[in-house]
């Protein structure tokens, strides 16, 4: 059974869900090195425009797998970053898709599959889903880049309390606290996750491009802003996919967008 399943969905929408139910979604080697190839191959594949990663069961991601801990001094710490340094690159590869990314936490994300899940551009999860990050509680320092994922999604002062105490939320106090955008019952949340899915997969891929780099940028100051727009907005200006959204809208249709 692959520990990775990929649906191509017909309206552009992949869905990727993690496959090992048994060990709530652990990041395996096997796993790990199907999703780093499953990324690569959605960044060459040009009729994708959104993907979705959930995990089968009951469980988002339960973290990594760390069994091979259980042997203190096994591998000297360059080593060992080493190691690390490619767990996190190779996971953290989702944020390099071009196209938008969405996470259904379907259960508990738990340290770097909590992590992975705020790695996408939309965050969703089911009402009851637990998310935590509880490295200190397991004597780690946090990884996956916590210390940077965590403050960036909800603010500094959340971050220290899920990280320094190991605080569990709910779906629906991440949605309160502004961790993930929304929550819904955990019965909907496949289907209304998809439907925002496909929400996205319909708008005009070189605009929806051109903003996902434009948010990741972050800008630091309005001009900077200014800058950007002033380019992108005359590149979406020049394609058929403007004029397509232009002439829908005047008859009052949906448009059909194709990327050029």
């Amino acid at each position: 059974m692959s520990e990775l399943l990929v649906d191509h969905q017909d309206d552009g929408v992949v869905l990727v869900t993690l496959n090992c139910p048994d060990v709530r979604n652990a990041m395996t080697d096997g796993m790990t090195d199907a999703w780093q190839r499953t990324m690569a191959a959605l960044a060459r594949d040009r009729d994708v425009r959104c993907v979705v990663v959930t995990g089968a069961g009951t469980a988002f991601c339960a973290g990594g797998d760390l069994s091979w801990l259980g042997e203190r001094g096994v591998e000297p710490v360059d080593r060992l970053r080493d190691r690390m340094l490619a767990f996190y690159r190779s996971w953290l590869s989702i944020t390099e898709l071009e196209v938008p990314t969405i996470a259904a936490v379907n259960g508990a994300a738990v340290g770097a599959g909590l992590c992975v899940a705020l790695a996408c551009d939309l965050v969703y999860a089911a009402d009851d889903a637990k998310l935590l990050a509880p490295f200190t509680a397991l004597g780690l320092h946090p990884g996956m880049a916590a210390t940077y994922l965590l403050p960036r999604r909800a603010g500094t002062g959340l971050a220290r309390e899920m990280l320094l105490t190991g605080r569990t939320l709910s779906g629906a106090e991440a949605a309160d606290k502004a961790l993930v955008n929304r929550s819904f019952p955990k019965n909907d949340l496949m289907s209304e996750v998809m439907a925002i899915a496909r929400t996205v997969a319909g708008n005009a891929p070189i605009a929806t491009k051109l903003t996902k780099v434009a948010l990741n940028e972050d800008h630091q100051h309005l001009e900077a802003a200014l800058r950007w727009e002033s380019l992108a907005q005359p590149v979406t200006m020049t394609s058929a996919d403007m004029i397509e959204g232009l002439t829908a809208h005047r008859e009052s249709r949906v448009p059909k967008f194709t990327g050029s």
